[in-house]
This record gives structure tokens, sequence and C-alpha cells, in this order.
């Protein structure tokens, strides 16, 4: 790998909750980062084109591509531009609800798009691959807590398939072409910037407008709450150092958290669940207010509580994220509070308005 001041990162998802908050991380610290994104409209796309506005403010060392992954010619095209010293592989469509009434974009763009990255990786000879997967790989399992080395055969969601099938894929390159890929499976990740569709984004929504919250299980739920910043730092150690194999993996007795291959699989979560009358206590009294409380049953494709075990994280990297709720959600609220005060709507940006967005935001012609 170059030198950390020369570095060259390829970010997909670069308009995402997570890409944003680490394309802005990577230009801080001095590396050049390409980002990629499609820019669907799977929610509120105003919040993405203002993402993109801030990184093209931070850096002239942020380049930015309109591709959707599912078109390998234009991904090939960045790849034979630059040479990247890692690519962090964010895109994909997000949802496990969503993915109830839409699976066809779950196989085009997690399946289907993150075959095109892998062969992109390959082809280059990308040093690491760091790509996303999801705490929602555990499915049924209900051994707390959730550990990389469990097995996670029962995905109850097309959304947690998409995303054991990218574990797969991973691994399978990395044994075929020596393709050094590191999985992270996210626990339910909130802050600033963050995704309008999360349940702090609709909870504080909702009370500021004497709406009710949905609360589902009838609040019998229990969430590892990761704040943005935790997420971002642990992405970035495990960028700096690319999986070797394990010589004491043992085909015998499989673990599914490493292997003899260049391939390992981390969660990063804040291993403190905490339970959702809780979280919303939180947000109520962050903002002043008491929320008004819908109980529902539990949602197909839910599941009742997530609990990271972070002692691999620990171990290799020294990390373990140290934010609580409490420090975590009054920074949400501060920043909702200042993006939203002074816009009249909530609503997504019209044509007109993306067509005021657009220019500021430097975007490179393939």
């Amino acid at each position: 790998m170059t030198s950390k001041d020369s570095r060259c990162v390829l970010v997909t998802g670069v308009a995402g909750f997570i890409g944003f908050h680490l394309a802005l991380r990577l230009l801080e610290q001095g590396d050049t980062v390409i980002g990629i994104d499609n820019l669907n409209e799977y929610y509120d796309i105003q919040i993405k084109y203002d993402r993109l506005k801030q990184l093209t403010k931070q850096s002239s060392r942020f380049v930015f591509h309109r591709i959707d992954l599912k078109d390998p010619i234009l991904l090939r095209t960045v790849f034979a531009r630059q040479r990247f010293d890692v690519v962090v592989h964010l895109a994909a469509q997000a949802g496990v609800r969503y993915s109830l009434s839409n699976p066809g974009a779950y196989i085009e763009s997690n399946i289907a798009g993150f075959l095109n990255i892998l062969e992109a990786c390959r082809h280059q000879g990308v040093p690491h691959l760091v790509f996303a997967s999801s705490s929602s790989v555990y499915g049924a399992n209900t051994g707390m807590p959730f550990s990389v080395h469990q097995n996670v055969d029962h995905p109850v969601s097309l959304y947690a398939a998409s995303k054991k099938s990218n574990e797969l894929m991973a691994h399978s390159y990395a044994h075929l072409f020596g393709l050094p890929c590191t999985g992270l499976r996210f626990f339910t990740v909130y802050g600033p910037w963050g995704r309008p569709d999360m349940a702090l984004f609709l909870f504080t929504k909702a009370i500021l407008a004497g709406e009710p919250i949905r609360v589902y299980n009838y609040g019998r739920m229990q969430r590892d709450f990761t704040y943005i910043d935790d997420i971002i730092e642990g992405v970035v150690r495990v960028m700096e150092r690319p999986p070797k194999g394990d010589p004491a993996w043992s085909g015998d007795r499989p673990d599914p958290g490493t292997s003899y291959a260049p391939f390992r699989v981390y969660n990063i979560g804040n291993g403190q669940p905490v339970p959702l009358l809780a979280f919303i206590a939180v947000i109520e009294k962050s903002l002043g207010l008491e929320a008004v409380k819908e109980y529902l049953p539990l949602q197909a494709g839910d599941v009742p509580a997530t609990y990271a075990d972070i002692s691999d994280l620990q171990r290799d990297f020294d990390y373990l994220p140290p934010t609580t709720v409490e420090e975590g959600v009054p920074r949400f609220i501060r920043w909702y509070l200042d993006y939203y005060g002074s816009k009249q709507s909530l609503q997504p940006a019209d044509e007109a308005n993306r067509a005021t967005l657009k220019p500021s935001i430097r975007m490179a012609a393939i």
C-alpha cells in the first residue's frame, strides 16, 4: 500500500449515511476519495445531494461518479482510470421491510452489483476489499451475544439473505484469486445525517409533529444501537490491515468467522443492547416532548433483539465502540433540528430543487 498521505480509496454508496461519514473522515486525514453512488430514490434524495455538497466543500480530493453498480462497463472504466489502495463497498439496497415488497431490487443491487465490484477488484489486484454486511445475517439465531463464529444459515428476510450471500461470494474470491476481503456486520447505526427510514429519524419527526410513533413487538425489542462515529472508527482501523489466511483453520471444524483464505468477518456494534422503550425515553428527554405510542406486533422479517459480540474487533484492532445512546441521541437531535429548522418541508426534493443542487457537486465525466 502507498503511504497514507497519498492513499486513494474507492467508496461505493458515498452519498449514503455511512459512506458519507467515511468519505469525510478519509478526506480529513489526507486521503483521496473516489465516490460512487447511483442516487436512487429509496429515501429523500435531497439529503443525499446535501451530503455530497458537504464532501465537495471539504476537499478537492473528492471525486464523484454517478454510477449504478449493475453497469459493469462504467464500473470498469472507473477502475481503469485509477488504482485503489483500498475499496470500501457500502452501496446496497437497504431496508428489511422494503425487501418484502421489492425483492428484485436486492438481487440487482446487492448480488449483481457486488459481483461487479468483486470482478473489478480481482482484475485490478486491489490490496483490500472491505464490504458492508449486516447484523441481520444472524436471522433466527437467539444465542446472544451474536458472534461471528456462529453459524448464520437461517436469514428471516431477503435483505439478510443478500448480505449473507455477499459474505459467501467474497470468501470464494478470497479463495480463488487471493483477494483480501473483510466483511463488517454493522449493528443498528444511528447519528447525524442518518437515513430517514430508520427508527430514530422516524420517531423524532413524528414526536415533533405530535403524531404517534409505531412501536413494534409491543415495545419488547432490544437493539445494539451503534453511533456513526464509532462505526467509522472501526471501518478505518479495519481498512489498515488486510486479512491473511488463518493457519489454524480446519475443515473438520470450520469456523465461520475466519478462513484459510485471506477473509475475515467482524461485528461492529456497541456491545450494549438497549431496550426500545429506553431508547425512546432518551429521544423524549432530548426533545423535551413525550411520544404518543402506537403498539404493534412484530413485523415480518424483523427480529426482537440484536446484541453484538465485539471481542474479535477488540482483540485484532484494540477497539471498543464507546458512545452510549445517552451521548449519541442528543447529537442526532441537535443535527436534526439544525438541518430541518429552516426547511419548510420534510418531503423529497422536487425536480426544480434537484436542478439547483446538482451544479454544486463535482461530478467526474466517465
